[in-house]
């Protein structure tokens, strides 16, 4: 049985970057207590708010907690504690003890010591998402008696005049010393994200960041390249072709894919796995959560903007902080958008989503697995074939797919068009 993944969602942050366009906020500090309540309290009580919305109850054990955002780095040991009890307490999680938690955690003192950590246990990966500045000698200490045992650090460029281009406060002395306070901590999985395409970048500026995050020895790293559409600001100023947020300063698409071809060719020959389109690690530290959403794992979200996938259904919640607020304190359950899945398209998205995966996807591994978690005949390997043949033909011939035996993976250059190669695919269906 595939072990599911928890993702709490922080949409809370002190500057809004320029670039982000997910549902985080500079949002009164004052609603961030409130927020925390709230959360912890659809965490217990999701089977009721579950059952209200039409989504039957789990069981399945869990080997992973992301905490994103937004910056949950801004949250203190005790708020994370407080968040990792309701967990523990909600959903088997796997290492924890079996025992029954404290009455009233909150009588312990301080939230998430050293108690909290030994009932999660190290076979649990819990990874909070923090921006460089967020991370002091103090935070990472309380984070790992947490039980925190990995870190993914917004780190976007190690370049000052990059960073400031974007509303970015830190720079790359503060990088250096984040990883210098999560290892004293004892926090020796580190993550870092890198964004090829803001403003102000150039090559020599990219090869300096790629260079500078290498020398500090992350475990892990993720490349994106900059994403353009209207829920950033700077994307919207880009679509304009406006002037604000430095948009005329954003390198063209051209310069971004050389970018993106510099880094995997840097970080292979550092000895990294690029084992997704923007995911590299050492070996033995891919990030074992997002590959929940590439293997067909279950994952359950929680708070605002938060998504969920149990293996029939996907579900979402609100968007809105204030909807959240007032639909979980009525004990609503604050899912706006739920959507059963057929067949048809669980077949589809396993292929697509296993297409993300440098490893790419086995025909005869997929036709096998889908007729034995559906309980339905599946599609044979030769239907399977034959059913993709005109867009494998064509991407082949393009050099965007390559083929070995039954498996089917993106070239090198497929990487760079994946979304068309994925839309091909649908078209041709």
């Amino acid at each position: 049985m595939n072990k599911a993944g928890i993702y709490l969602s922080i949409p809370f942050c002190r500057q809004k970057c320029t670039y982000c366009n997910f549902a985080s906020d500079v949002h009164p500090a004052s609603l961030l207590p409130r927020y925390l309540d709230c959360l912890a309290e659809e965490i217990t009580v999701r089977i009721a708010l579950w059952e209200k919305a039409g989504i039957p109850a789990s069981d399945v054990p869990v080997d992973s907690i992301y905490m994103g955002g937004g910056t949950p780095g801004l949250l203190s040991g005790e708020q994370l504690g407080h968040l990792l009890e309701a967990v523990r307490a909600s959903f088997a999680v796997e290492g924890q003890h079996s025992s029954a938690p404290p009455r009233h955690p909150k009588r312990r003192g301080v939230f998430g010591g050293p108690r909290l950590r030994s009932r999660l246990g190290s076979a649990t990966e819990i990874t909070i998402e923090a921006s460089p500045e967020n991370v002091t000698p103090e935070s990472a200490a309380a984070w790992a008696e947490c039980g925190i045992n990995r870190v993914s650090l917004g780190v976007q460029s190690m370049v000052r005049e990059e960073l400031r281009a974007v509303a970015r406060m830190h720079d790359a002395e503060t990088v250096a010393q984040a990883f210098s306070s999560l290892r004293a901590a004892g926090i020796e999985n580190i993550s870092a994200d890198l964004i090829a395409g803001l403003p102000n970048q150039t090559a020599g500026s990219w090869q300096a960041s790629l260079r500078g995050l290498l020398g500090l020895n992350p475990a892990h790293l993720s490349i994106y390249m900059l994403e353009v559409d209207e829920d950033s600001r700077l994307g919207r100023a880009i679509l304009e072709d406006g002037a604000r947020y430095h948009a005329a300063e954003v390198p063209s698409e051209e310069e971004i894919t050389k970018f993106y071809c510099t880094a995997m060719e840097t970080l292979r020959n550092a000895g990294f796995e690029h084992y997704e389109i923007s995911n590299f690690s050492l070996p033995g530290r891919r990030s074992r959560h997002n590959e929940k959403y590439w293997l067909d794992a279950p994952y359950y979200g929680f708070g605002v903007d938060a998504h969920s996938y149990d293996g029939h259904r996907r579900w979402a919640t609100t968007d809105s902080l204030i909807r959240y607020l007032e639909m979980v304190e009525r004990r609503e359950p604050p899912v706006v958008e739920l959507r059963a899945l057929g067949s048809q398209e669980k077949l589809e998205e396993r292929f697509f989503l296993g297409l993300r995966r440098r490893e790419g996807v086995s025909i005869a591994r997929l036709s096998a697995e889908f007729a034995a978690k559906e309980g339905v005949t599946a599609p044979s390997q030769r239907e399977l074939w034959e059913k993709y043949a005109k867009p494998i033909r064509e991407f082949r011939e393009a050099e965007w797919l390559e083929t070995e035996g039954d498996r089917l993976r993106l070239t090198d250059r497929g990487l760079l068009v994946s979304n068309e190669v994925f839309a091909g695919f649908l078209e041709g269906n």
